[in-house]
């Protein structure tokens, strides 16, 4: 079958992906509101066309803390890449690599950050980061992340606890027993010769209560004090989180309500994004994920503020289709669909989409 959309992908990997890695994957946080909400959203969106203008020539290039990527498309931070394909997060970033973007590393990679800094190097990487109880553990990461050449620090912000999300507890999801949590598998050690450890599976792989909760905006002080690397703060939907993030010194934001795995019930991020990007009025750079399943999305986010959108599922489901080559060919289906979607709305260059190229619908 020709893969023309990525729906296609998606069909596909939920055809051949193993129950149980299909459930996680496309799992909400409890009636999955929120999750389904991010892709209604862009159908209540409609484009202000211009017509009669010049798009025989195209620039889709962008920057994203000054650094030139291919296009306005990245690849979210993302758990557990071997579920969907062997060579799990170094697939990831070789295919980030090669489409010329950015790819955030999750702290939750079955893959080292040594292995995937060595599957793509000089690329453009970013590291997803989650403040453990055990802070050490936290600043190891950062410390192993910067040293290897990664770019970013991107705090994922909005998960003091784990949503429930009713098909892992279902499921009793767990990791197969060859995958790793790697670049944990040390820290949490101890804890796997407790004899009720195997009882905690639906924690994803981590003993219980091993996240922080008491996490504040003074920890960002904190992170500023263990690296240089830009931070990045993702989960933001508010206006006051917005002007809270610019105040406390960060470089950007990621506007994102963790794919709808964890509170149901908040807004959609393309309808957050708005209000964000309103209150930092250009100080700090603002990004988008959640929902992007065409490229027209992207150009609606862009339209809306965003400097560059994410991709969490998508990328998975390209991973399971063919590992590299299948994320190589979801990123240049979004890639060939944003440059026309842009052709015929009458934007030659990512610089000419501005907040007058979209309107809500009445509907």
């Amino acid at each position: 079958m020709a893969m023309v959309c990525l729906s296609d992908f998606e069909d596909y990997a939920k055809k051949y992906l193993p129950k149980m890695a299909w459930d996680f994957f496309s799992a909400g946080a409890d009636d999955s509101t929120t999750r389904d909400e991010n892709i209604l959203a862009y159908k209540r969106i409609c484009f202000r066309p211009r017509i009669l203008r010049d798009v025989s020539v195209m620039d889709i290039r962008t920057k994203i803390l000054g650094i030139e990527i291919s296009f306005p498309v990245g690849i979210a931070p993302t758990g557990f890449h071997q579920l969907a394909w062997p060579d799990g997060e170094k697939s990831t970033a070789r295919a980030a690599k090669v489409m010329k973007t950015c790819y955030i590393a999750s702290t939750y990679s079955t893959c080292t950050l040594e292995e995937i800094s060595a599957a793509a190097p000089s690329s453009l990487r970013w590291f997803q980061l989650y403040i453990h109880r055990n802070r050490v553990v936290s600043q190891q990461l950062i410390q192993r992340a910067e040293a290897l050449g990664f770019q970013g620090l991107v705090l994922t912000a909005d998960l003091p606890y784990t949503g429930k999300r009713r098909d892992d507890v279902r499921n009793s999801f767990h990791l197969p027993p060859h995958m790793k949590l790697k670049n944990l598998e040390e820290a949490f050690e101890v804890c796997k010769m407790s004899p009720s450890f195997h009882s905690l599976r639906w924690h994803y792989g981590l003993p219980p209560k091993s996240l922080d909760p008491s996490v504040t905006w003074n920890d960002i002080y904190w992170l500023r004090s263990l690296t240089c690397l830009p931070i990045i703060i993702k989960g933001i939907l508010t206006k006051e989180d917005a002007e809270l993030a610019v105040r406390h010194g960060v470089q950007g934001i990621i506007v994102s309500n963790h794919g709808g795995r964890q509170l149901d019930g908040v807004p959609a991020t393309i309808d957050a994004l708005a209000e964000v990007v309103e209150a930092v009025q250009g100080r700090v750079e603002v990004y988008l994920d959640g929902g992007i399943r065409k490229g027209s999305d992207v150009l609606k986010a862009l339209a809306l503020g965003a400097k560059c959108v994410f991709i969490g599922r998508p990328a998975l489901w390209g991973l399971a289709y063919k590992g590299e080559e299948g994320l190589r060919d979801v990123l240049r289906i979004l890639q060939d669909e944003f440059r026309l979607s842009m052709a015929l709305a009458g934007c030659a260059s990512v610089s000419e989409i501005g907040r007058h190229l979209v309107q809500f619908s009445k509907l």
